[in-house]
């Protein structure tokens, strides 16, 4: 049986001004094998991407406002300027009918119809305090072209496979992007215990160590 081993990858603050590739690259140096995936935090792939926001700089409209109150407290979308990026990214009517067939969906017995309906933002928008200082203090949407970044990753590493994870506290694992050829889900059910570190661990980047052979045991 192929042993996994975790190892969480220590950096600086990752800010728009760096390139994913070369930071992840520079960061995993005679780290990474061949049979080990490389695993890299969401956000800090959007914060690299600029794709962050200052709540304040948001135009909260009423229909945000109103929106944002049925959503659970927990969420991300359960404040105005978190329902506001999302109504920004994916428009407000298609916020509002995923919203509202949400809701119907529940009276069903179906659950999620609004992440499914809601467009790719819906599911990947970190609110305020949701990622590593200073960009607590941002909403940050998911990453632009998380299948490329995963293919460039791969190929500029020489590892098996990599992978974009949303991964939070409640045990929840959510595969972004995964390279071709890479069990995606299964990478992230490794990661179920969120070792990732965005505040002062400074941990985004994990390396799954002889995931290979994991995989192959089916």
């Amino acid at each position: 049986m192929a042993n996994i081993e975790l190892i969480p990858v220590p950096t600086r603050i990752l800010t728009d001004k760096d390139d994913i590739i070369d930071t992840v690259e520079s960061y995993t140096k005679g780290k990474i094998g061949p049979d080990d995936v490389i695993s890299v935090a969401e956000s800090v792939v959007a914060i690299t991407q600029g794709m962050a926001v200052r709540p304040e700089d948001l135009n909260i409209s009423c229909a945000a406002k109103i929106c944002c109150r049925f959503i659970p407290d927990y969420g991300s979308l359960a404040s105005p300027h978190g329902m506001q990026s999302l109504m920004d990214a994916e428009g407000t009517g298609r916020t509002v009918w995923a919203l509202i067939m949400g809701f119907l969906g529940k009276l069903v017995g179906k659950s999620g119809l609004f992440y499914e309906l809601g467009g790719y933002q819906a599911a990947l928008v970190d609110d305020v305090t949701g990622t590593m200082p200073p960009f607590d203090k941002h909403v940050v949407y998911g990453p632009k072209d998380p299948q490329k970044v995963v293919e460039q990753l791969k190929k500029r590493l020489g590892c098996f496979g990599a992978l974009i994870a949303d991964v939070n506290d409640l045990k929840r694992s959510r595969v972004v992007g995964a390279s071709e050829g890479l069990d995606g889900l299964k990478a992230a059910n490794t990661l179920i215990d969120n070792p990732f570190g965005n505040a002062s661990q400074k941990t985004p980047i994990v390396i799954i160590k002889n995931f290979k052979q994991f995989q192959q045991q089916g």
